[in-house]
């Protein structure tokens, strides 16, 4: 046969085949580069915390890590990541990840011998293709399911970390077992002092919370009542909704009465604090015009939704000037519906003495500063995640928002990390000797 007929693999199977000689080194190979990443990444390490508006340093507080959290922080770190992304990230990150996988498969370049059946033939591929899309859904689903140690914020005690939009299994979309003592206890993990149930269309995820308060604010999370409602086709937040303002929404609790809620507002310093959230049309928003005026009295800047975050990314700058120049108020709020075990953003409030006041008192400080002080009155603080919601960034999403994960690790997760990528190279390492005998 002529040499040019002759039959030649293709240089790339043939550079991968000679690759895999060096199989038995590749765990150490891993751990080598899992290494250069985390302490490569040190030097230009960052806060895990910033300020949502201006993106700077927070100074009022901190993230605190228990040590579960510390001693998982491959996985803690990993599923906290994967809770913060944004619709866009999350269809991004996917997309990679098809790619790369697809990319692996066809380097690999392994054919299977003809004396294989086609029933086989379909099985095997079927596998190969199923069960890396079922790892991801088991990743995804065990991040918004199972228990685990959060990260908490750690605050002075003159100042009140408040979670403005969370919901019960009352919601529609909620969570079907997700109960009032539920959020109090996710909320405590996450470090704040204060939370709003802002079900849909009922008062019972809010009374339940409500029934349930410690006497004091500082010897617990309380659960102040609010609902969440339309007005002029946005979905608005109504603090105080049950005990106050019941009479201002219609007969199915889903949109508000715009002349009960003139009347409401009438009443100099006790107009009722509606809170525009997230995902939203800003240019219908209706803000209030000054005391006895009825209208939005604060916006969200961080929604943990999905949807929410990609939003208030993208319009960061816009939401911000928006609240400065309309004198509202910037809030946070979970909106997780009960699923995962992160906080993408808390609401910091300074109420001097509000751990010896009721939870009735807390909740009318907080209403009454919000009215009086407006854009002043809060600062919210965010988790960080790197930012690929627009332009080239998008389709970096993987290798980017990893790289910000590993800026954020303390020392502590650093060595975990290292830890556990040995004991992990010594397992595969083991195994690739069974195998071999």
């Amino acid at each position: 046969m002529p040499r040019d007929a002759a039959p030649r693999p293709r240089k790339i199977h043939a550079y991968v085949a000679r690759l895999e000689r060096l199989r038995p080194l590749r765990p150490w190979w891993r751990l080598l580069l899992l290494a250069v990443l985390v302490l490569g990444s040190a030097p230009f390490a960052i806060a895990p915390i910033r300020e949502a508006a201006t993106l700077g340093p927070v100074t009022e507080a901190m993230l605190g890590r228990p040590a579960g959290y510390v001693l998982l922080a491959p996985l803690s770190n990993v599923l906290d990541l994967l809770t913060l992304l944004s619709v866009r990230q999350h269809v991004a990150l996917l997309v990679t990840l098809a790619l790369g996988y697809a990319a692996w498969w066809w380097l690999r370049g392994r054919t299977m011998p003809p004396t294989v059946t086609p029933g086989r033939r379909a099985a095997r591929v079927a596998a190969r293709i199923g069960l890396p899309i079922l790892a991801v859904l088991a990743v995804y689903f065990g991040g918004a399911l199972l228990p685990r140690p959060m990260a908490g914020l750690e605050v002075g005690p003159d100042v009140v970390a408040i979670d403005f939009h969370a919901h019960t299994r009352y919601s529609h979309d909620g969570r079907p077992d997700w109960t009032p003592e539920d959020v109090r206890d996710w909320h405590r993990d996450a470090g704040f002092g204060a939370v709003y149930v802002s079900d849909h269309r009922t008062f019972e995820g809010a009374r339940d919370g409500w029934s349930n308060n410690p006497l004091l604010a500082g010897q617990g999370v309380s659960l102040l009542p609010a609902i969440e409602v339309v007005w002029k086709g946005e979905h608005v937040n109504v603090l105080d909704a049950d005990r106050m303002y019941r009479g201002i929404f219609n007969a199915t609790l889903r949109d508000i009465d715009e002349d009960a809620l003139r009347l409401a507002s009438a009443v100099t310093g006790n107009e009722p604090v509606l809170i525009e959230t997230l995902p939203g049309d800003l240019s219908r928003m209706i803000p209030a015009r000054g005391p006895g005026t009825p209208g939005v009295r604060a916006l969200e800047l961080i929604d943990g939704a999905p949807k929410g975050l990609g939003q208030a990314r993208r319009e960061r700058a816009r939401i911000v000037k928006l609240a400065d120049s309309l004198d509202l108020a910037l809030v946070a709020g979970s909106n997780h519906h009960g699923w995962g075990r992160t906080a993408a953003g808390w609401t910091l409030m300074a109420l001097p003495g509000w751990r010896g006041a009721t939870p009735v008192q807390l909740a009318a400080a907080i209403e009454r500063s919000i009215r009086r002080g407006g854009y002043g009155s809060t600062l919210v603080v965010e988790r960080y995640v790197a930012d690929t919601e627009r332009g080239v960034a998008l389709p970096l999403t993987a290798p980017l928002v990893t790289w910000g994960m590993l800026r954020t690790l303390s020392t502590e997760e650093r060595v975990a990390w290292l830890v556990w990528g040995l004991v992990l190279a010594l397992l595969s390492r083991v195994m690739e000797r069974r195998r071999q005998a």
